[in-house]
C-alpha cells in the first residue's frame, strides 16, 4: 500500500485539531482600515487554507458582504472588532451556505447584538459559539475515526491492489453523505426562519 492507513487517519485527525478561529482577545481594540482587515484575517486564518495562494478575504468580498446586507457598513471607512467577528462567521458560512441563507442566519444576530451595550453582544455570542464548537471538535474526531475504520471493513474480498482505492472511495462517500445530511438540516432550519419572519410580517 502506498499510504499507511494509520498514518492517513492520524493526518486527518491532526488537520482537524489544527482548525483555528479568530480569538476575540487577538483582535485590536482600535478600528481598522480595509487593508488592515484583510491582512489581519489572512494572518489569523491562514491555517484553514487548502492552498497557500488562496485568499481568506479580499476588498471585493468585503464590499459584496456589505452590499448583500451580511455586514454592517463601516464607520468612516473603518471596521470595528464587531465587524471582524461577523466577517469570521461569514468566512465559515460561505463554504456551505448561499449569500441569501447567510443573511437569513446572521441578520437577526447583527441587528440585535452588533452594537449592543448590554450583557449580550456580538463578542459574547462569538465566544460562546466558539467554546461550544471546540468541545464538538473532540466528538467529531471520534466520529471520523469510526467512519474511517468502518470504511476499512469494505471491499475485503477484492484484490489488494484495488482494495485501498475502493476503501478510500467508500470513506469519501461516507463523509459526503454526512455533509449532505447536515446541509439538508441547515437548509430546513433556515427555511423555518424565513417562514417565521414572513408570518411576523403578515401579523
Amino acid at each position: 500500500m502506498t499510504i499507511d492507513k494509520n498514518d492517513l487517519l492520524n493526518s486527518i485527525l491532526a488537520s482537524l485539531s489544527r482548525i483555528d478561529y479568530v480569538k476575540t482577545s487577538d483582535i485590536p481594540n482600535i478600528d481598522l482600515y480595509m487593508d488592515q482587515v484583510t491582512s489581519f484575517m489572512e494572518k489569523q486564518l491562514k491555517s484553514t487554507k487548502r492552498n497557500t495562494d488562496d485568499k481568506i478575504l479580499t476588498k471585493t468580498m468585503i464590499n459584496n458582504y456589505a452590499k448583500n446586507d451580511l455586514l454592517p457598513p463601516p464607520t468612516k471607512k473603518k471596521y470595528s472588532k464587531e465587524h471582524l467577528l461577523v466577517l469570521t462567521f461569514i468566512y465559515y458560512f460561505k463554504n456551505i451556505l448561499s449569500m441569501k441563507d447567510i443573511q437569513m442566519v446572521l441578520g437577526p444576530i447583527t441587528e440585535k447584538y452588533f452594537e449592543s451595550t448590554g450583557s449580550i453582544n456580538i463578542a459574547r455570542v462569538y465566544d460562546e459559539v466558539c467554546a461550544f464548537e471546540l468541545e464538538r471538535t473532540k466528538i467529531l474526531q471520534k466520529d471520523i475515526e469510526v467512519m474511517y475504520n468502518n470504511s476499512l471493513e469494505t471491499f475485503l474480498d477484492v484484490p489488494e491492489e484495488d482494495r485501498e482505492t475502493l476503501q478510500q472511495f467508500a470513506f469519501i462517500c461516507t463523509l459526503s453523505l454526512d455533509v449532505y445530511v447536515k446541509k439538508l438540516l441547515l437548509e430546513k432550519l433556515i427555511d423555518e426562519l424565513l417562514e417565521s419572519k414572513d408570518e411576523k410580517k403578515k401579523k
